[in-house]
């Protein structure tokens, strides 16, 4: 039945009432906020239109994360048949990831103008060939060239996050794109123990080693083409319907891409978060690529093992990355915004010191022990990353989370072109540097502000005008627009985002008819 009827169960995450303005005539199956984004995650629930589009965004993310890092745990096997040198493998490595810096900038086009069902569903349809081409590469340049067009999957990532952000309140947006995005990660350190395990028993059937994997490789394919026709059928891109339908109906302004682009690329903070994720996700992506011949070279290991051990760094998404989206809710409940960027930096940098110690690790146990602390460290600040990326633009959400997760994909290519691709540096001195590029790399979060809610080291604006939630996302408006009102979906968004003061007392409601002072 829709609608609530107060008699619900606790729920795993919640936001309070008293501080977020709730939409009781809303006919949902969750309780939902006045944009109608629902204010509590039920994780194992299904509910239309709310649940059923988490699950739907972290199982196809997963599955392109499998696809795309399915290659890493045979390279022993795939280097032999190819006759690959270590040089073939660290460019296919750079060149598995750089695709999607271009998909992942087109798809946060995507998301905002058309919507993340589309986005979503087309990529993952159209990347699927690809998948199956690897079953067939016979020399480097393809192989190269086949993990390039595969790595356009990524960019499901934009898709997951965004949707993840018109779907539940910004009380809780951590949680949620932490848990959607880890889950959906989870498909690195899956494909590491899928793959072997598909490869021994096509090979246990009857095939050769150098047939095995290329069969293997028909699973992650059809995976593809499974879950781009349930998103198409079965997903929503916002709660009260598909953004076409929305815009005809004239409940949804058509916006402009120009302005939209132009909104995103001059807010600094943008720039500071495509850097900030290109060495967290960034080496997340770099790892995935390189740890299980890291395992299997320096420690002497057979395939399984090294392959099984390397999974673990991926698999620690299931709880890192929601974690971290988690610790970002919760400093925020209490410090407010300052609190996000905090858990952020602290996060990251303790990744990096983790990292340092991987790549100069010894002793086998040891070395499982960094890598794993490394993985929780990189992936929660991750998860807290996107906990703040919904505050930096309401009108230019979509395209800031490509950038972002291009950086991502961006910080990793350069990553392994430079620590990972020739001869220069071993894998465990890369380790070493890569550590010390995130802890530098980390430092510049100390230079973001919002007015309304101050930095790490800085208070809120005292101007009465400046320092509103109304007046920071308002500005994103010209006067023009805001006449058209096409700027109410703003408004309505810094209403919700007041929980970002953390225990500050807020002011009465601005009324969502009204117009902010434009500055």
């Amino acid at each position: 039945m829709h609608g609530v009827s107060g008699k619900e169960q606790t729920y795993a995450f919640s936001v309070s009432q008293s501080i977020v303005p709730t939409d009781k005539t809303a006919k949902f199956n969750l309780p939902v906020d006045s944009e109608h984004k629902a204010t509590v995650f039920k994780l194992f629930s299904f509910a239309k239109p709310h649940m059923r589009t988490f699950h739907l965004s972290w199982i196809s993310f997963f599955t392109c994360f499998v696809s795309t890092f399915a290659a890493a745990p045979l390279v022993p096997i795939i280097r032999d048949n190819l006759n690959l040198t270590k040089k073939d493998i660290g460019n296919a490595g750079v060149a598995s990831v750089s695709g999607s810096i271009f998909s992942r900038l087109a798809m946060g086009v995507v998301c905002d103008l058309l919507g993340p069902r589309y986005g979503c569903a087309f990529l993952i349809m159209l990347t699927a060939p690809t998948v199956f081409c690897m079953s067939f590469v016979s020399s480097a340049g393809g192989y190269l060239a086949v993990r390039f067009m595969i790595g356009f999957s990524l960019a499901t990532f934009v898709s997951c996050q965004y949707w993840m952000s018109t779907m539940f309140n910004s009380k809780i947006i951590g949680l949620v794109n932490g848990t959607a995005a880890g889950w959906g990660n989870m498909g690195g350190g899956a494909t590491q123990l899928i793959m072997p395990l598909l490869y021994e028993i096509i090979r246990k059937a009857g095939s050769t080693p150098f047939t095995a994997w290329r069969i293997a490789f028909f699973i992650p394919g059809w995976l593809h083409v499974i879950m781009g026709i349930m998103v198409m059928t079965l997903g929503q891109d916002l709660p009260d319907g598909n953004l076409g339908t929305l815009k005809k109906k004239g409940t949804v302004a058509t916006d402009k891409f120009s302005k939209v682009f132009w909104n995103a690329i001059t807010n600094y903070r943008t720039w500071i978060f495509v850097l900030l994720y290109g060495y967290s996700m960034g080496v997340e992506l770099t790892t995935d690529n390189v740890v299980a011949e890291y395992f299997y070279d320096r420690f002497d290991l057979n395939l399984h093992t090294a392959g099984t051990i390397a999974a673990t760094f991926g698999m620690a998404n299931i709880v890192a990355r929601p974690f971290g989206g988690f610790a970002s809710d919760y400093a925020a409940r209490r410090f407010g915004m300052r609190g996000r960027l905090w858990v952020l930096w602290t996060l990251q940098t303790l990744g990096g010191v983790f990292c340092i110690m991987l790549g100069r690790a010894n002793v086998l146990p040891f070395a499982i022990a960094m890598m794993i602390l490394f993985s929780v460290g990189a992936q929660a600040a991750c998860g807290a990353t996107f906990g703040i990326i919904p505050f930096i633009s309401r009108r230019s959400l979509g395209i800031i989370s490509g950038m972002t997760g291009a950086g991502g994909n961006f910080g990793s290519g350069l990553t392994q072109l430079v620590f990972f691709a020739g001869t220069q540096f071993s894998t465990a001195t890369g380790l070493s540097y890569m550590g010390v590029m995130i802890v530098c790399c980390t430092f510049p979060v100390t230079m973001v502000y919002f007015p309304q809610w101050g930095g790490m080291f800085c208070g809120p604006s005292k101007d009465g005008v400046k320092g509103t939630e109304e007046d920071y996302y308002g500005k994103e408006w010209n006067e023009e627009e805001k006449n058209k009102g096409m700027h109410a979906s703003s408004l309505k968004f810094a209403e919700n985002s007041r929980s970002e003061r953390g225990r500050r007392i807020s002011p009465a409601p601005v009324s969502l008819d009204s117009t902010p002072h434009h500055v």
